[in-house]
């Protein structure tokens, strides 16, 4: 359980840096982002693969088929989806919706997967999941103020940012759930071979979008400098980083914390990707946290805590005649 958690701890501090990205390339369309993010993870992904060719090699079809499934939905997608919100809607509001994948998952594998791993009792999560829930309120409604007093604010941009944020939850939600699936279903393969695995078909996936991408580009004779854009070094150093950090050593230790925890369980600790990224987010700022944010997260933390003392509980077994 420990070890679990601080696997989870530190896939959401690397998670975190991938709301940075749009606003330090806020002058990046969100498909160079979402791109050159997993090209990098991919080629990351190539080295790492020759290091560990002979647990690769004992990867089935199926196996593959199933991580290219992961890599499209969890990754691509997803990672589209956030970047156009944050772009369109700017930090706050995307990640008060991203926020919420705790409550989401958590609800969601309990109705899902209690044959599996137990069913934790609705009335003892409740406390965890309303004290997320408060946090996460809290922590943006300064935010939303700010939102809602700016006379000069595109709602209609910052309602497609809404729904943009919305769509990388239902991925996000997807994700984890079908992910621990086949952790759990394979308990002797290594999750640092799964991370590369889905490194590796997300290669292929991001040269044919970026490509796709320049040839979409040059037809439209769009003003924009292929294939690296107007920073070259601020956009290949930034995608290295979140390639490495986030999408590889991300995910190996999002993989470790699922082997180890309750689907249910672990989909709460997700709030760790928000808190740092609320975190990076008051850095880039230079200031800190107001009141309302502090005790925002206060109840965020409180909540994991409370949820990490919630034990599942085995269904009864039904016998047939």
């Amino acid at each position: 359980m420990l070890f679990g958690t601080l696997f989870a701890l530190a896939a959401g501090l690397m998670w975190g840096l991938v709301f940075v990205g749009p606003l330090l390339l806020a002058d990046y369309p969100a498909v160079m982002l979402s791109f050159g993010r997993y090209l990098a993870f991919g080629l990351i992904a190539l080295p790492l693969a020759w290091l560990d060719r002979k647990a690769i090699r004992l990867l089935s079809r199926a196996d593959w088929t199933e991580a290219l499934k992961l890599t499209l939905v969890g990754n691509v997608v997803y990672y589209l989806c956030l970047s156009a919100a944050i772009q369109r809607a700017g930090g706050p509001l995307p990640t008060m919706i991203i926020g919420t994948l705790p409550v989401v998952i958590a609800i969601t594998s309990n109705l899902r997967d209690a044959q599996r791993d137990g069913r934790l009792p609705w009335l003892r999560l409740a406390p965890s999941l309303l004290l997320i829930a408060a946090g996460i309120a809290l922590v943006n409604q300064h935010e939303l103020a700010l939102l809602r007093a700016d006379p000069g604010a595109d709602l209609q941009r910052y309602a497609w940012g809404a729904v943009l944020a919305i769509g990388a939850v239902v991925c996000w939600t997807w994700y984890p759930l079908r992910n621990a699936d086949w952790l759990r279903a394979h308990q002797d393969r290594s999750p640092r071979t799964w991370a590369t695995a889905q490194g590796l078909v997300t290669l292929p996936v991001a040269l044919l979008g970026f490509g796709l991408t320049w040839v979409y580009f040059e037809a439209t004779q769009a003003p924009w400098r292929m294939p690296l854009g107007p920073r070259p070094e601020a956009y290949v150093s930034l995608m290295l980083t979140i390639g490495l950090c986030a999408s590889w050593l991300g995910t190996l230790c999002w993989n470790e914390a699922s082997q180890r925890l309750p689907t249910t369980l672990v989909g709460q600790l997700i709030v760790f990707e928000t808190l740092a990224a609320l975190s990076y987010a008051f850095v880039l700022r230079g200031q800190w946290p107001d009141a309302t944010t502090t005790l925002g997260v206060s109840l965020l933390v409180a909540g994991v805590l409370w949820a990490l003392r919630v034990k599942p509980e085995p269904l009864p077994q039904q016998h047939t005649a």
